[in-house]
């Protein structure tokens, strides 16, 4: 037994060994492979720079064969939208595509993901965004690129940018208003007989756009590719268009401008309910709700550009500040007509007193008996005028008679005596209830008008040959 046991472990020793010989020719073997493999690479890469003139494109020698550059964009970010500027800001990554057979090579790979250095020494699209203001390119930690070539010398290279883009901003519907902005790309110096850019998987497929995207003031309804001939005094040019409509929302607007503008007109409107004796509370109400207003439009119009067109919401802030304006103003008829009536009430006692009529009361002056005598004196008054128009006494008397039996009067009573009780048009307090009910149902009218209007037009402009991320707010 003994003698069997030493036997079977000398056998597993000698088994371990020859393993171990093995798998050291093994790694030997493929570390002379790896190293054979990366030689040849380098071999390769340097001998397809040697003879390489960067300066000349690909299929130059090939007259009517035009580099084909194909493009697919992926955006991460926008923000920055500004309407003084005129201009946005995206953040995205760039990637151009195109052959140059001058770069083939064989080796047993599906293509090689090569250092930034070497892509300063070969031939490049001078692609550049034709309504950029400033771009950037992104180097921390290293310079954001990379660059990788295929056997056949199909070559990708792909960069993140960042590019503060000019956007021509209609705003005439402001703030219910869509805007267009665009990204064009287009080759700096070669014509369409040296390069042609295409979307290369098509309108749709060739753009991204991150889903955690969001933008403090739009939501971006869609957008489309466009491929198009740009005709400039230098000669024919083929460029590329990101279009990417943008929708306004609205809350920040109506929380900050139409709630507030539409709640200082409510508030002008109290005026009408005080007494129109009550001159500084009127006034200063007035007043207050017109400057208000002043400062509100101000402001407004201080965070967007100087246009000289009408915007949407001037036509609400210009009509909210007449409706406080003629507010005032409406106070003001009312003064002049209550001190017209006044003055000629006086008029008319003078002439009395001229006549030798007796007054009535306290036989004092009219001005200090006027609260006291006030019924009686108009009495006075409707005798005088009838006397004056050639009327009976008798008259006057019954009439007399008749208002004595007569225990009260009422508020428009009072109202027309105060204006010289013969019942005369547009007394003061006629005005004012004519305002209750005129200025609510004009600014009723205007803003069913106003949102109806607006709302529709504004968004006429959206068609379907976007393609959609997410839904308008």
């Amino acid at each position: 037994m003994m003698e069997l046991w030493g036997l079977q472990t000398s056998v597993m020793y000698i088994s371990a060994i020859c393993c171990a010989v093995v798998a050291g020719f093994d790694c030997c073997a493929d570390g002379e492979y790896s190293d054979k493999n990366t030689a040849n690479v380098s071999r390769s890469l340097d001998n397809l720079l040697k003879g390489y003139d960067k300066r000349l494109r690909p299929f130059y020698k090939q007259r009517g064969k035009p580099a084909m550059i194909g493009i697919t964009m992926f955006v991460s970010a926008i923000s920055s939208i500004s309407e003084i500027d005129m201009s946005y800001t995206v953040d995205f990554y760039f990637r151009q595509f195109w052959t140059d057979p001058r770069l083939a090579f064989e080796l047993d790979v599906d293509e090689l993901c090569i250092s930034n250095d070497m892509i300063e020494k070969i031939w490049r699209p001078d692609t550049f965004f034709a309504n950029a203001k400033t771009s950037s390119f992104h180097d921390i930690t290293n310079k954001n690129a990379f660059f990788r070539i295929k056997p056949s010398g199909d070559i990708l290279l792909s960069l993140r940018l960042t590019v503060v883009a000019a956007c021509n901003m209609d705003l005439r519907f402001f703030p219910m208003d869509t805007q267009l902005c665009t990204l064009e790309i287009e080759s700096f110096g070669y014509k369409t007989v040296d390069i042609m850019y295409e979307w290369l998987d098509g309108p749709i497929n060739s753009m991204g756009m991150s889903k955690a995207m969001a933008l403090p003031q739009f939501t971006i309804y869609g957008y489309r590719l466009v491929e198009r001939l740009e005709v400039l005094s230098t000669g024919n040019y083929s460029r590329l268009a990101l279009e990417m409509l943008f929708v306004r929302s609205m809350g920040y607007y109506l929380i900050q401008i139409y709630v507030p503008s539409t709640l200082i007109v409510v508030l002008s409107w109290v005026s009408f309910w005080l007494s129109r004796e009550a001159v500084p509370a009127r006034v200063a109400l007035g007043i207050t709700t017109v400057l208000t207003m002043t400062t509100l439009i101000s402001s407004t119009n201080a965070a967007l550009p100087k246009i000289s067109y009408l915007k949407s919401i001037d036509v609400y802030l210009v009509t909210c500040f007449l409706m406080v304006f003629t507010s005032l103003l409406e106070y003001a008829a009312v003064s002049y007509i209550g001190k017209q009536c006044q003055r000629k009430a006086k008029m008319e006692l003078k002439d009395m007193f001229e006549l030798g009529m007796p007054l009535i009361g306290n036989g004092l002056a009219y001005p200090a008996t006027r609260e006291q005598n006030l019924n009686d004196n108009v009495r006075v008054l409707q005798w005088f005028n009838a006397e004056r128009k050639g009327k009976d006494k008798d008259s006057y008397t019954k009439r007399r008679t008749d208002s004595t039996d007569s225990s009260s009067s009422t508020d428009k009573d009072e109202t027309d005596q105060q204006c010289g009780g013969t019942g005369r048009k547009n007394k003061p307090s006629d005005i004012d209830k004519f305002a209750r009910v005129f200025f609510p149902s004009m600014f009723v009218v205007f803003s069913v008008i106003y949102w109806v209007t607006y709302l529709n037009i504004s968004h006429s402009g959206i068609d379907n040959s976007f393609t959609r991320l997410q839904p308008p707010t």
